[in-house]
C-alpha cells in the first residue's frame, strides 16, 4: 500500500501569500539542530510547529519504552496540531533528523488564526483525516503483511518522499538507521536486517551506512 499523498499533508503550500504572511506574523522562527527534540511526548500543548525546511521523526514510546516511529514529517507539514486543537498533552516526540527550520505558533494564536481563516480550518481537518487514514493503513500492514513486505512498502514511501534520482536508481536521502527503520516497520532490528539482506540478494536495493538506493521499485511493489 502506498503512503499518504505528500501534497495532502503540505499545509504551508496551501496558503495564499496573504495567509502565509498572516501565519508568519503570529509565529516565530525556530531552528533545531540534528537530533534535537522539537517537543516530547507528554509535554503540554504549547503550540504548533510548521516545518519550513528539513525533516523530522515523529515517534511514541511503546511497551518497555521501545520507540515506535509513526511517520517522518517534511517541509510544509505541521506537527503538534492535534494536541493544540484538542488541548491535550503531546502524543508523540518530534526530533529533527537534520537541520530543521520551523515556524512556531502558540496554541491560542493558532486557534485564532484558524477562526479568522475558515478555509484553512477545513483544510487542516482534512489533513488530520489523512493522518488517521494512514494510521489505519499501518494497522492493516502490521496485521496482514510480513516484515519484508512492510520494509518494501516503507522503502517505496521513502523513495517517493525523500528520494533523488541516481542514474537508473533512486537514492533515499533520509539518514535512517536500521533501528529507526525497524521502529517504523514494527519489527525487530534482526528481522529488518534479514529483510534488507534478502532485498539486496534480489538486486532490488543497495545499502550503505545510513544510505539506501532503490534499484528495482517494481520488484518492491510486487511484495507490497
Amino acid at each position: 500500500m502506498p503512503g499518504p499523498d505528500p501534497a495532502a499533508l503540505d499545509f504551508l503550500s496551501a496558503l495564499t501569500d496573504q495567509e502565509r504572511a498572516a501565519f508568519a506574523a503570529v509565529g516565530r522562527d525556530r531552528r533545531f539542530a540534528p537530533g534535537e527534540a522539537v517537543f516530547h511526548e507528554g509535554d503540554d500543548a504549547s503550540g504548533v510547529i510548521a516545518i519550513v525546511s528539513g525533516r523530522a521523526k515523529v515517534a511514541a514510546a511503546g511497551a518497555a519504552g521501545r520507540e515506535v516511529v509513526l511517520r517522518f514529517a517534511g517541509a510544509g507539514e505541521l506537527v503538534g496540531e492535534l494536541s493544540a486543537v484538542a488541548g491535550r498533552p503531546r502524543t508523540a516526540t518530534v526530533t529533527a533528523l537534520g537541520p530543521l527550520e520551523t515556524v512556531a505558533v502558540r496554541t491560542a494564536d493558532f486557534r485564532r488564526f484558524l477562526a479568522e481563516h475558515p478555509r484553512l480550518a477545513s483544510l487542516m481537518y482534512e489533513r488530520l483525516a489523512v493522518l488517521l487514514a494512514e494510521a489505519n493503513r499501518q494497522l492493516v500492514d502490521f496485521a496482514t503483511r510480513d516484515v519484508t513486505a512492510r520494509i518494501a512498502g516503507r522503502l517505496l514511501e521513502l523513495a517517493e518522499t525523500a528520494g533523488e534520482p541516481d542514474g537508473s536508481a533512486v537514492r533515499i536521502t533520509l539518514p535512517l538507521s536500521q533501528d529507526e527503520l525497524a521502529a517504523w516497520a514494527g519489527a525487530s532490528r534482526e528481522a529488518v536486517a534479514r529483510s534488507l539482506h534478502l532485498l539486496r540478494e534480489l538486486g532490488w536495493i543497495e545499502t550503505r551506512r545510513r544510505e539506501i538506493r532503490v534499484l528495482n521499485a517494481d520488484g518492491l511493489r510486487s511484495l507490497v
